[in-house]
């Protein structure tokens, strides 16, 4: 933060402001207001004919919005805020969302949703203290999918199959202890323990689903119950699975109890509750949860059988928590490509740029990026719940950076890109604001990012890239300059088409507008640690008047 006060001034060209001259006071408003937001027509269709335009079309100016954050309220309203929402966000250009886990969690009414309980509870039981979950009962869940779904906006459930806790009673298990740091080293012989892994669910009594959980279905546990001690026990006759991250030397173990894949009753149990998930909830798509902890092969027959059972191929993407490129597209490879994946490598280059004090190359900001090397299969981000400070993967992106990030991933043509709620509506748990101009970006990306992509990273500090805009979208063609060190200026071409155009910085600030020669060139200016939006003057007079500035 203290870097960013220290450079934002500096200049190497001196601007003077002069035309539009819009209202420039950003909303700190943490309450979701966008019944004022302008109509549009929101396009719900997702595929083409054949695999290559299904992919083109599930990325072409799609906007994902992950529709929780950590800190919520418990208050049983959120599946509420999603239907009273849902109009608002598609006029937006939001036509994604991912909500939270919807189901029982161990710690119930104050649960995530990531310590699972029951899955077949989506706040219904007396179960866990409480018949709601943090966000709400089952029936106003469904209403929930269903307004979204009313709007042109899929929906993506939150589906955690890799561990469960809060079991109903304990067992007597064999068990060896592994290493912590390395899961094939055996650090103490075989041994009865006490593990939580009989799940009865006595407040659903069979409804649904007849099956109950016990020490078969799991691999391993933390807690042996018995001495009271923590560690990381695999049970009798039970191995880890192979085909997982190698971190750890093997990463197939979380936490609670952890699935045993290879146990066939396991399998058949959740891929009759992905069978009953899809006809009760009827979701777009799915996001899968830690899915480097979970056998490759299994997650490619499962999402097979999940898709047969549905009749359509529809979108799923995987949290694969790792920096290392080879590592995804070794796991996209390994599934056959079965689902997209979080560009993990991506979030940690704008953690490094943000944090660099201007020594990061801005050059090589997407060269270990997913969305550079598998651009179809790349859902992009620049936090989430789990960065967000306080949480696990802590590793939050500074605000003065943010902009710059979101103008990325936005304004690409590669990668799906996912907003954060709260960097759309702010953390009040943290005092963390909502992000300045992400209203107007999402607003370009639904409108007016489109045509050819043009990248300038071509420079250690200052980078852009451009994109021509087309026919089919008035007003369309827009120039994106970014830096984490001073500003300066670039020349870059958008589009012949646009030749003689003004183009007006879309964020506000440097109010001079960029005239483009006869060849759609244009000399493109940025302040210091800040990115600028270049866009047609029809582009600016609607974001700057259709979404709250």
């Amino acid at each position: 933060m203290s870097f960013f006060h220290s450079i934002k001034n500096k200049r190497r060209e001196k601007i003077i402001g002069a035309g539009f001259n819009a209202g420039s006071n950003q909303s700190n408003q943490t309450q979701i207001e966008n019944n004022d937001l302008v109509d549009s027509t929101v396009d719900s269709s997702m595929y083409g004919s054949s695999p290559v335009e299904k992919e083109k079309d599930i990325m072409t100016n799609k906007t994902m919005l992950q529709y929780f954050e950590w800190y919520m309220p418990a208050d049983s309203l959120h599946w509420q805020r999603c239907e009273i929402q849902a109009w608002g966000l598609s006029q937006l250009g939001i036509n994604m969302v991912w909500l939270p886990p919807a189901y029982k969690g161990a710690a119930g009414k104050k649960s995530v949703g990531y310590d699972v309980y029951d899955m077949y509870d989506l706040g219904e039981f007396n179960q866990k203290g409480t018949y709601a979950t943090k966000y709400g009962t089952k029936d106003e869940y469904i209403k929930a999918v269903e307004s979204f779904k009313s709007q042109g906006i899929e929906v993506l459930a939150d589906v955690v199959l890799n561990h469960m806790m809060g079991a109903d009673e304990a067992q007597t298990v064999i068990a060896c202890e592994d290493a912590g740091e390395n899961r094939e080293e055996e650090i103490g012989g075989e041994r009865e323990i006490s593990a939580w892994t009989r799940f009865t669910f006595p407040g659903r009594q069979g409804k649904y689903s007849s099956f109950t959980w016990d020490y078969t279905n799991f691999s391993g546990t933390d807690w042996d119950e018995k001495t009271k001690k923590g560690g990381i026990y695999r049970f009798q006759g039970k191995n880890w699975s192979e085909d997982t991250d190698d971190e750890k030397a093997n990463f197939d173990y979380l936490m609670g109890v952890d699935l045993d894949f290879d146990n066939s009753k396991t399998t058949e149990a959740v891929t009759n509750w992905g069978k009953w998930y899809l006809d009760t909830v009827k979701p777009s798509g799915f996001r899968l949860d830690a899915v480097k902890h979970i056998s490759s092969g299994f997650y490619k027959e499962w999402m097979a059988n999940m898709r047969s059972y549905k009749g359509e191929e529809f979108f799923a993407v995987g949290e694969y928590w790792s920096s290392d490129l080879e590592k995804l597209k070794n796991y996209l490879n390994a599934t056959g490509e079965c689902m997209s994946l979080f560009d993990v490598p991506l979030h940690f280059a704008f953690v490094g740029a943000a944090t660099s004090n201007g020594g990061f190359d801005m050059s090589k900001l997407l060269e270990n990026s997913l969305c550079k090397a598998t651009p179809f299969k790349a859902v992009t981000f620049v936090d989430n719940h789990d960065t967000q400070p306080g949480q696990s993967l802590s590793s939050f992106v500074p605000e003065w950076f943010k902009p710059i990030a979101y103008a990325l991933i936005l304004l690409q043509e590669s990668g799906l890109p996912c907003v954060f709620y709260g960097d759309l509506y702010g953390i009040p748990h943290d005092k963390i604001k909502p992000v300045p101009g992400l209203r107007q970006l999402i607003k370009l990306r639904k409108s007016y990012a489109y045509g050819t992509q043009t990248d300038y990273f071509d420079d250690s500090s200052i980078v852009g890239f451009t994109r021509s805009g087309d026919d089919g979208h008035s007003g369309s063609g827009l120039a994106v300059l970014m830096t984490d060190s001073d500003g300066g200026k670039k020349r870059m071409k958008v589009s012949q088409r646009l030749a003689g155009q003004k183009l007006y910085n879309a964020l506000g600030g440097l109010l001079d507008p960029v005239t483009l020669d006869n060849e759609g060139y244009g000399e493109f200016y940025v302040d210091g640690g800040s990115v600028s939006v270049w866009v047609t003057e029809q582009a600016y007079r609607d974001v700057r008047t259709s979404v709250e500035f």
